[in-house]
C-alpha cells in the first residue's frame, strides 16, 4: 500500500519516461489526452474495457499492482446528455461511483505519484453565483435532470480531497465546461449540446429541410471548451505544484444556446430556421466558470471557437463515411 508521506505539493518536472495511465482513452477527452501526450517521451498505459473493466474492483486493483502507473489521468466515465441522464439515472450513479472508487483507491494502494480526475460543471448548484468559483460546490441544490450523475462526480471530487487530507495523496480534480471537438458522441438521444445541435443542423441541411429543432427555449447560456484545450490544461495541472484539490478549467465566456445554434448552423452551411422546443428541459440556465485558479498556473485556452466547431464538424463528416464509427452514433 502507498506511503502516507505527504506528496501534495510535488511538481512533475517532465513526463519523459513516466508510466502514465489514461483511463477512457477511446473517448473524446481520452483520445485528446493521448494526442496531447504524444512526443512527451512517456510510456502510455492504455486499457480497453475488455482488458480492464473499471467497474470491477478486483480487476482494477490487480492491473494497477501489476503495471504500476506513476501518473493517472482519470477520464473514464459513463457520460451523456440531458436525455440520457434523465432516463438512466441509476446507471449513471452506479457506474461512475464504482469506477471512481476503484481507480482512485487503487491509485492510493499502488503508490501513484499523482492523479488528475475529471469531474463536471453539473456538480455546481443550479443557482450558483456567476462566474462559479470552486468554493460554490455543495452550497445549493443540483439540476434535477442530471442529479444522479452530478452526485457521482461530487463523490469523485470528495475522494480526491479526502485522500489528500488523510493519506497525503497528490490527487486533484478538474471541472470543465461543455466540451466539444473530435471524437464527440453524436448519438441522437445521448449526445451533449454541441454534438446534438451539430447533428440536427447537418441532417436538416442534407434533407433540404426549412428548419431544425433545438431543445429548450434557447435562453440558457453555456461555456464551451475544445477538448484539446482541456487536455492541455490537465497536463498543466499534472505538472504544477497544485496547492488546491479542485480547479475549474474554462474559456472565460459563454454563449446563449440560440447564439451557439446560429454559429453551428453557419459552420454546417444550414440556411433555414432554428426552432426552439420550449416543452423540453432547458437544464441549468447558466454555468460560467471562474477559472482564475488554473490561469494562475499559466494556462490559457488556445482554440478559437469557430475553428474548433469546424474541426468538430469535419470529424462528424468522417464518422459518417466510416461504417464502423457510424454504427456507434445510432445510424
Amino acid at each position: 500500500m502507498a506511503s502516507t508521506q505527504n506528496q501534495q505539493d510535488g511538481t512533475i518536472a517532465s513526463f519523459e519516461g513516466k508510466r502514465i495511465w489514461v483511463t477512457g482513452h477511446r473517448g473524446m477527452l481520452g483520445s485528446a489526452m493521448v494526442r496531447s501526450l504524444a512526443g512527451e517521451g512517456a510510456e502510455l498505459l492504455l486499457t480497453t474495457r475488455e482488458e480492464v473493466d473499471l467497474c470491477n474492483q478486483a480487476a482494477v486493483y490487480a492491473w494497477m499492482e501489476a503495471n504500476r502507473p506513476e501518473l493517472v489521468f482519470h477520464i473514464g466515465a459513463k457520460v451523456g446528455g440531458i436525455h440520457a441522464n434523465a432516463t438512466l439515472p441509476a446507471d449513471f450513479v452506479r457506474e461512475n461511483l464504482l469506477i471512481q472508487c476503484n481507480v482512485i483507491d487503487g491509485a492510493y494502494r499502488s503508490g501513484v505519484q499523482k492523479l488528475v480526475f475529471v469531474a463536471s460543471n453539473c456538480t455546481y448548484p443550479s443557482l450558483a453565483p456567476q462566474p462559479i468559483a470552486e468554493d460554490a460546490l455543495l452550497t445549493g441544490p443540483l439540476d434535477a435532470n442530471i442529479r444522479s450523475y452530478a452526485v457521482s462526480k461530487i463523490a469523485g471530487i470528495e475522494m480526491c480531497s479526502a485522500y489528500r487530507r488523510q493519506y497525503g495523496c497528490n490527487f486533484v480534480a478538474v471541472i470543465p465546461p461543455n466540451l466539444y471537438g473530435p471524437g464527440d458522441n453524436y448519438h441522437p438521444q445521448h449526445s451533449h449540446v454541441v454534438a446534438g445541435i451539430l447533428r440536427r443542423a447537418h441532417e436538416a441541411k442534407m434533407q433540404g429541410a426549412d428548419e431544425f429543432v433545438v431543445w429548450g427555449d434557447g435562453t440558457p447560456r453555456r461555456e464551451l471548451l475544445h477538448v484539446d484545450d482541456l487536455a492541455d490544461a490537465m497536463k498543466y495541472v499534472m505538472r504544477a505544484p497544485t496547492t488546491h484539490d479542485l480547479y475549474n478549467v474554462g474559456c472565460g465566456h459563454d454563449l446563449a444556446i440560440s447564439e451557439l445554434a446560429s454559429i453551428i448552423a453557419d459552420v454546417v452551411g444550414f440556411k433555414g430556421r432554428i426552432v426552439y422546443d420550449a416543452s423540453k428541459p432547458n437544464g441549468t440556465m447558466r454555468k460560467l466558470l471562474d477559472s482564475s485558479r488554473i490561469r494562475a498556473l499559466g494556462w490559457v485556452p488556445k482554440v478559437d471557437e469557430r475553428l474548433g466547431l469546424r474541426s468538430a464538424y469535419q470529424d462528424f463528416m468522417q464518422i459518417l463515411e466510416d461504417p464502423a464509427r457510424r454504427a456507434r452514433i445510432g445510424d
